[in-house]
């Protein structure tokens, strides 16, 4: 059973309109039971109309969390191997994947204590109706980079599918712009995805994202001795299946560069689940604080290894001529290979199902900002899309590399949502003394995430002055 709101909270939360008891929120489920849009994704954990026996079993709430953890990210994982060698990598990668873990640790005790379900609510009992606004406003950028990163991976990758199905040389045709070809998957497929007023199918296709990063990777294992060493210049690859074996192409175990600061905003872009945490709790199975936090940390344990693999397969592969974008090496040196084209087209295939996906928690994050007060209507609906669809078309056509997406969007937006929040919120609601081991984690967590963050993004922008 969830626990009752701390006392004075239920006053907080009817002073901004935002508090529903349990019951209530039944009733009004009813009521909106036909409104996708105001529906929401997961049932709250105060419904009193499912049978206890009903839920998500452990390993599909494992699935279900991997799900969300993996995505675009595991493209810019290899590059940042290059920039901080394997060693140095390696422990990166594991501090971030511990302290993403604690933060979630830190979040259900909070979820316990408040009986909320949404990180929003968090905000909402720490900071009031700041906390709240400033939660859903950060998960609005965040959702508007991971949604850019991945319409970057069409404009990058689909002229190509489009040129290894075609013989001969069609260079300069207008099917090979990758832009054209965004704009016209955003208008034809993404747009109106997201305008249907209920995820429907699109949160199972979605689920073939997990499956077709897991090929990825594998893939990466496998392609490690079809690409020679050193690269040769020619593009003809196919007759070159020679093992990367040679002095020059040795590995580094660390690495300094002003292309390092890229490395733990990539990684902390990679991990971020925490808006998926809370929902997936409410359907566990049998659900209690210890089984979720085994579940995070099965499912953040798995992507830790499957991100590690394919991150040291692609950087032996290419060593320090690594693409920010991984796709992009296989592309321009096995442009006609069956298996890479698979590759591509199967993650085409993902990007544009999960594209419109992250627009449903994206609009409705904006309507709570800023038109709260504002009647739901088609109108607004699809105005607020039509006004997401173009700030992430735009970035995905004149940013000019990933890594530029994952460096600002993971030294901002992903180190709060994953260091900063669940850290500053547990130190204003937890009642433990300062000194207590959890109270101490959780300011490390927000001093690591601020001192991080805040460097990262000072060494990006001045390696674009310097650029």
């Amino acid at each position: 059973m969830a626990r009752l709101p701390p006392q004075g909270a239920g006053r907080l939360m009817v002073e901004h309109g935002w508090y529903l008891s349990a019951r209530e929120r039944a009733e009004e489920e009813d009521d909106e039971e036909e409104d996708g849009e105001s529906a929401p994704l997961l049932p709250p954990s105060g419904s009193v109309r499912s049978p206890p026996n009903r839920g998500s079993s452990f390993g599909v709430s494992v699935f279900n969390l991997m799900n969300a953890i993996m995505g675009s990210g595991i493209l810019g994982l290899s590059y940042a191997m290059a920039n901080t060698g394997i060693l140095g990598f390696s422990i990166l990668l594991l501090i971030v994947a511990s302290l993403a873990s604690y933060s979630v640790f830190l979040l259900l005790n909070m979820c316990t204590q408040t009986a909320v379900t949404t990180y929003e609510d968090i905000g909402l009992f720490a900071f009031g109706s700041t906390g709240k606004v400033l939660v859903a406003a950060t998960i609005i950028t965040q959702n508007i980079g991971a949604m850019s990163s991945y319409l970057l991976i069409v404009k990058s990758e689909l002229p190509g599918a489009v040129a290894g199905f075609l013989s001969g040389d069609e260079s300069g045709s207008w099917y090979l712009d990758g832009r054209l070809l965004l704009l016209i998957a955003s208008v034809c497929i993404v747009f109106p995805l997201a305008l249907l007023p209920k995820i429907g199918f699109l949160g199972y296709t979605s689920s073939l994202s997990f499956f077709f990063m897991v090929y990825f990777a594998l893939v990466i294992m496998v392609k490690k001795w079809s690409i020679p060493c050193p690269l040769p210049l020619s593009s003809a690859m196919e007759t070159l299946q020679v093992s990367n074996s040679t002095g020059d192409c040795k590995a580094k175990l660390f690495h300094l560069s002003k292309e390092s600061a890229y490395a733990i905003p990539t990684m902390a872009f990679s991990f971020l689940c925490h808006t998926s945490v809370l929902p997936i709790f409410c359907e566990l199975q049998s659900p209690s604080k210890s089984r979720m936090q085994n579940v995070a940390v099965t499912g953040i344990g798995l992507s830790f290894l499957i991100y590690f693999v394919s991150a040291l397969f692609g950087y032996l592969t290419f060593y320090d001529k690594v693409d920010s974008e991984l796709l992009q090496g296989y592309s321009r040196y096995l442009p006609h290979d069956t298996v890479i084209m698979t590759v591509k087209v199967a993650i085409l295939f993902a990007v544009l199902l999960t594209v419109p996906l992250i627009h449903f928690p994206a609009r409705k994050a904006v309507l709570m900002v800023f038109f709260s007060h504002v009647p739901v209507s088609w109108i607004c609906h699809i105005l607020v899309t039509l006004a997401l669809n173009t700030i992430v078309v735009l970035f995905a056509m004149y940013v000019p590399d990933m890594k530029h997406i994952f460096g600002v969007v993971g030294s901002t937006t992903s180190t709060c949502l994953l260091f900063v929040y669940p850290g500053l919120f547990y130190l204003k609601l937890s009642r433990e003394d300062f000194l207590s081991p959890q109270k101490l984690g959780a300011c490390a967590l927000v001093i690591f995430g601020v001192c991080v963050g805040l460097l990262s993004l000072v060494l990006i922008i001045f390696n674009w002055i310097d650029q």
